[in-house]
């Protein structure tokens, strides 16, 4: 049976998913590297996140009015997930497509776009798109329920191809026009009234009388075009593939420049985009085969720690590292509140550009939250996490010298790399208490300590904060 380098198992589920916990990187390990890859592009493959129990744990998510308890529930999700890059992609597509419940104040269809991102997490362009031009959330976000026949809003058709498909340069105002006037009569209702019972999600609806049924031309093509004319035309344009492309580089392989700089700066790797485009181009837009070429490049497998985690990343990666959360627990409900705290607010992004990547997500305040997070979380030596990691290295068979205990515990966390001034700063620690033994009852009890400290102070460090 093909096996699979443990170090590059764990690269593609940090970027994949959320990270794995050391068993399950062992056991995945054991088949081959495609095989892991069609399992993370299949996750019809494999059980849905139970949500019954988290209903029944969590009676806050209940109430339809509410928001905040299902941002704990979608980082449950993250971390308890058989379908990791389901969860990936509806983050991805989150930012890409941001929206926020702050203009409408309406939970249920806030949640119900998240759920749009789930289901077509690995699905094709156009079916996204058009998707998303029903989604009420986005609808009321870019006011196109305010896009009329006779009064056109162009917000939605202006957004749908500056940041949504195409790309600042690749239009003019006149498509944006033309589009705006094709998506007339695409709206909403609340099919419920809100007294007295709260919120209930919204509904689609096309309104043929308040539709502009006159011809127009957008792009080079003429015709009296509809919404999903419109669609029709711009998954089929060349930006179109080079703007997700970026993106799915940006968000998978390495830290892109911000998006309104894309049509000034070019790419990172320009070898690497026109892959995944030529990929988007050759199966009409399938993401899930854009994604099979992007996890099976070289440019992928050799871009680890290339990216600075999103707050959501660090916060769910830390979890999962920890052991915590199997179940739902009061206690998670702090995690939506520390990735708001290093600037990352789900369903709440800044604009509707989303969320500036890379090193913007770190300042000198964002960072003392990373890290002040990430060793609170795993500074009780009981963990199962913890534990996990105490047992591995109690079974080494004897001492380990301060450099084993190191690389050893480096290890178990990532398996993780360090800078030189790093592993000084680890081994000076280290060194400090001799060899780690676990013979005596005492001596375990010693060395467990040490090893929920080292595990801090491997969480702590700079190249903690990249993935």
């Amino acid at each position: 049976m093909a096996t699979t380098n443990l170090s590059l198992v764990a690269h593609l589920m940090r970027r994949a998913g959320f990270g794995a916990t050391r068993d399950d990187l062992e056991q995945l390990a054991e088949q081959s590297y495609e095989e892991l890859v069609e399992d993370l592009l299949h996750p019809e493959r494999f059980p849905e996140v139970a949500d019954d129990i988290a209903i029944r744990y969590w009676l806050e998510l209940n109430n339809p009015d509410s928001v905040e308890p299902w941002n704990t529930h979608w980082l449950y999700r993250m971390v308890n997930t058989e379908r990791p890059l389901e969860e990936k992609m509806a983050l991805f597509w989150h930012h890409v497509f941001a929206t926020s419940v702050g203009k409408s104040e309406h939970g249920p269809s806030s949640r119900t776009q998240i759920e749009l991102f789930r289901r077509n997490a690995v699905s094709d362009m156009r079916t996204i798109l058009v998707d998303l031009a029903k989604d009420p959330a986005m609808i009321h976000w870019l006011d196109n329920s305010e896009n009329h026949r006779d009064q056109p809003n162009e917000n939605w058709g202006r957004e749908l191809l500056e940041l949504f498909s195409m790309g600042v340069g690749n239009y003019s105002e006149e498509d944006i026009k033309m589009a705006s006037r094709a998506f007339t009569g695409w709206t909403f209702i609340q099919p419920i009234p809100l007294d007295p019972y709260g919120r209930y999600p919204s509904e689609f609806v096309y309104r043929e009388d308040d539709h502009d049924d006159s011809e127009k031309t957008f792009l080079g093509h003429t015709g009296r075009f509809n919404g999903e004319d419109i669609i029709d035309i711009v998954v089929n344009q060349p930006a179109t593939a080079r703007f997700i492309a970026r993106h799915l580089y940006n968000f998978f392989v390495a830290d892109e420049p911000q998006v309104p700089s894309w049509n000034d700066i070019p790419p990172r790797d320009p070898e690497a985009v026109e892959a995944l485009c030529d990929a988007y181009f050759e199966s009409d837009g399938d993401i899930r085969v854009v994604l099979r070429v992007l996890f099976n490049s070289d440019f992928f497998k050799e871009a680890r720690f290339a990216k600075v985690k999103s707050p959501t990343e660090l916060v769910a990666g830390t979890i999962k590292l920890a052991g915590k959360h199997a179940f739902p627990e009061p206690t998670l409900h702090a995690a939506p509140a520390a990735t708001s705290l290093m600037g990352q607010h789900l369903m709440t992004p800044p604009t509707v550009e989303g969320w500036h990547t890379g090193r913007e997500w770190i300042d000198c305040g964002t960072l003392a939250e990373r890290v002040n997070f990430a060793v609170n979380e795993l500074g009780d030596q009981t963990l199962p996490g913890i534990q996990a990691i105490i047992d591995r290295l109690a079974s080494e068979g004897g001492p380990l010298t301060p450099e084993e205990f190191v690389d050893h515990t480096l290890d178990l966390v990532g398996p993780m790399t360090v800078e030189s001034h790093t592993r000084e700063a680890l081994l000076d620690y280290a060194n400090s208490g001799g060899n780690l033994s676990f013979d005596t009852h005492p001596d375990r009890e010693e060395s467990s300590a040490r090893v929920t400290r080292m595990v801090q102070f491997i969480v702590a460090s700079v190249e903690y904060q990249f993935g």
